[in-house]
């Protein structure tokens, strides 16, 4: 090899090991921000100032390979950095948004004389990834929501490891074939709407040895299109639900999208109240402060804290 070609293959390698110790220090965290850059600088000034001093490369060739290598640096350097800002910045916005939900939710309480901590607040996080949860979770934040069985359980028995006092919420349309899976994996599910799904849940309990606390879904807007019982109905379904050995704590209700939520949320604290039970499960992004005002005992929140939904293209 010509002295062209080694000074060539060293310089590349000197490149690379600069390049890996700034990538590698500052991802893994390993040194404060400015050490990978400094330990990374000074070696390829050592080899410049090596290849001057035995006259092995001109100094013109040498200033343009120092160019390349300083456009490489920076072009990798700068899409790590621009990677950790997003992430950054997605963190905060997640944790700004938890913030601002309990801070309304807290004033709601005072506003309309409700106790202090009577509303609990249940994040959901449907379509979230773990790095989405785990600042909430690093910040205290223990009631979780998630919508579909097999998404919630790709995500939380890791979570769970870390955070082993979770409290992990169905708010879903549950199918019976999904019983057993939900059974294992929620601590309370929200979506008791028929007496198949009862039944089956009433079943998998027994066999699991749980007693998970459920809510009724009542269709409080007679949607044909939405789960959930009709208001009249509730009554028997509670009963039936009670004979099948299921515990119903309370109801829960999603209004129609274009209604104000008011009188819905009206009609289910006075059918919970008929029935005796003492859990609301109302209340979303949209409108969880008016629920708060009707005697919502949880809010089911989730893009007023992770922001818009990163759902899958179909």
């Amino acid at each position: 090899m010509n002295t062209a070609g080694w000074i060539g293959k060293h310089f590349q390698d000197v490149v690379f090991f600069a390049v890996i110790i700034i990538v590698c220090g500052e991802e893994l965290f390993l040194l404060p921000d400015f050490l990978p850059f400094l330990f990374a600088g000074a070696m390829i000034v050592a080899f410049c100032a090596w290849v001057l001093c035995h006259d092995l490369f001109g100094v013109s060739k040498l200033l343009e390979c120092v160019g390349k290598l300083a456009l490489c640096l920076t072009e990798k350097t700068g899409a790590v950095n621009s990677l950790r800002l997003d992430e950054r910045d997605l963190m905060m916005a997640n944790l700004d948004g938890l913030a601002g939900v309990m801070e309304a939710v807290t004033t709601a309480e005072k506003t309309y004389g409700r106790q202090a901590g009577s509303a609990n607040l249940i994040a959901v996080s449907k379509t979230k990834g773990e790095e989405d949860i785990r600042p909430g979770l690093d910040a205290g934040q223990r009631l979780y929501g998630e919508n579909r069985v097999q998404e919630a359980a790709g995500k939380w028995p890791a979570l769970r490891e870390d955070f082993p006092d979770i409290e992990l919420h169905l708010i879903g349309p549950l199918q019976s074939n999904k019983a057993k899976e939900a059974v294992a994996l929620f601590d309370v599910i929200h979506t008791v709407d028929r007496e198949k799904i009862a039944k089956a849940l009433a079943s998998e309990m027994k066999r699991q040895g749980r007693d998970i606390p459920c809510t009724i879904q009542v269709n409080t807007g007679a949607e044909p299109q939405k789960a959930g019982i009709d208001p009249k109905d509730a009554p028997q379904f509670l009963e039936y639900c009670r004979v099948e050995g299921l515990n119903i704590i309370g109801l829960m209700c999603i209004p129609p999208l274009d209604d104000n939520p008011g009188p819905h949320f009206a009609l289910l604290r006075k059918l919970a109240d008929d029935l005796g039970l003492e859990t609301l499960s109302m209340g979303m992004s949209g409108d969880f402060e008016t629920a708060i005002q009707f005697g919502a005992t949880h809010v089911r929140v989730g893009s007023a804290i992770f922001g818009a939904r990163d759902y899958p293209q179909r």
